[in-house]
């Protein structure tokens, strides 16, 4: 595949200039990021014991939550299904509500014209989007966090409740959350392709029964966002190290600020999943903070970002979107160069990023806000949406345990009264 193909998706002709640049970081609503820790020994504790109550408490929730619906199985399928997605609608809720506390992020997207008209903000400044139904979303995988950012970019399309997971095996065997996260059918590979293709296979069959739950009019499949980190693992210098091995041994060109990507599983999610999905959108996470050439998984990890109070400054993603019909699906070496060259697209759009603090954008003009604040307008010209990685409203956490007070009152309705 040669470098015009490489290069036919990126976008230049509208990329902020110096000034729209110098504007923007001007009013920015945050400083760059400081590398000293935000809080002491006592106070990690302190935000330690308290995020773990409120997440345990939240867990234990939704699991029994689960546990109670989980006879819908049997009486009904598209009962049970819509049930699950509910108990997803809240842990996505949950985890959301702890980075709106614990870890405040500025969540900013920009994308190419594939994806004009699809970004907004609400009247409550929060990010909206407007994505199919039905898609296949990849991405590079930076740090472990991708994922909250990527479910809270699901929430602003009301798809929180409807995002399915390609996840390692050895999650599923976290105390409550990897059997939630088998209840909600995320997708766990042992990285072994002979025991991992009949179990995705099996997902994939059911992520194309038609059920229920639609928005559209008269709904074919059920609502599925398939999320996939076609790179297989987190940017570090262990797996560069490996990455770049590999490809020299393969004669392909290492990239800067990425490792090569695995097309086999996709490769089979797209051919699984073919007729039933028009789109596959590609998203580009780059963290504000870390100097080029470094990596984030240094700067970023859990424990940095919740306890010690020392979330990214920002989260820079660059949206594009791929027709299916457009992608090769019957030959995988066709479909493994189609793969890379997206990779060599989304390198030069990572140091354009480290170059210029931001991704080139092609989204001004086109962006519905209708009261947005003075730093999100500045950043509306230039072509990019800001928004604060939150809930709209802190009562949707009532939904996490309604079941549950639903439960207990008519417990006490029927055993409880004398």
């Amino acid at each position: 595949m040669d470098s015009t193909e490489v290069r036919q998706r990126k976008p230049t002709a509208t990329s902020p200039t110096e000034e729209d640049i110098s504007e923007i970081q001007k009013h920015s609503s945050k400083p760059p990021t400081d590398p000293r820790l935000k809080h002491g020994i006592l106070m990690q504790i302190v935000r330690s014991v308290l995020l773990a109550a409120w997440f345990e408490c939240c867990i234990c929730a939704i699991f029994t939550t689960q546990l109670i619906g989980s006879p819908l199985y049997i009486i009904n399928r598209d009962w049970y299904y819509l049930y699950i997605a509910y108990t997803k609608q809240c842990f996505g809720l949950a985890i959301t509500a702890q980075t709106q506390w614990a870890a405040p992020t500025l969540f900013r997207v920009s994308g190419d014209a594939s994806v004009r008209g699809q970004f907004h903000l609400s009247d409550d400044g929060v990010l909206r989007t407007q994505l199919p139904e039905r898609l296949v979303l990849i991405a590079n995988h930076q740090v472990y966090t991708d994922w909250i950012y990527l479910w809270w970019f699901a929430y602003t399309n009301s798809m929180h409740g409807r995002i399915y997971i390609i996840l390692k095996e050895s999650l599923k065997w976290i105390p409550m959350v990897g059997q939630g996260m088998m209840f909600y059918g995320f997708i766990f590979m042992a990285r072994k392709w002979v025991s991992d293709k009949p179990r995705l296979e099996y997902r994939l069959q059911k992520l194309k029964t038609q059920h229920s739950g639609s928005h559209s009019g008269k709904p074919k499949y059920d609502p599925m966002w398939l999320l996939i980190f076609p790179e297989g693992t987190n940017l570090s210098n262990n797996t560069k190290r490996k990455s770049d091995e590999f490809g020299a041994k393969q004669g392909y060109a290492s990239f800067k600020h990425q490792i090569l990507p695995r097309s086999t599983g996709l490769f089979f999610c797209l051919q699984q999943l073919r007729g039933t999905v028009d789109w596959v959108y590609d998203s580009t996470i780059a963290y504000e903070g870390p100097p080029n050439g470094s990596y984030p998984d240094k700067y970023f990890t859990l424990r940095s970002t919740f306890l010690q109070g020392r979330p990214p400054t920002s989260v820079n993603v660059h949206w594009r979107r791929f027709a299916v019909s457009n992608i090769p699906l019957d030959d995988q070496k066709e479909f493994d160069a189609w793969l890379r060259a997206r990779w060599a697209e989304k390198d030069e759009l990572m140091s354009h990023y480290f170059e210029t603090g931001r991704f080139p954008s092609e989204l001004a003009g086109t962006i519905e806000a209708k009261n947005p604040s003075k730093e999100q307008k500045v950043a509306l010209e230039a072509g990019f949406v800001e928004s604060n990685v939150r809930l709209h409203h802190w009562v949707e956490l009532g939904l996490i345990f309604m079941v549950l007070f639903a439960a207990a009152a008519l417990s006490w309705v029927a055993f409880g009264r004398k």
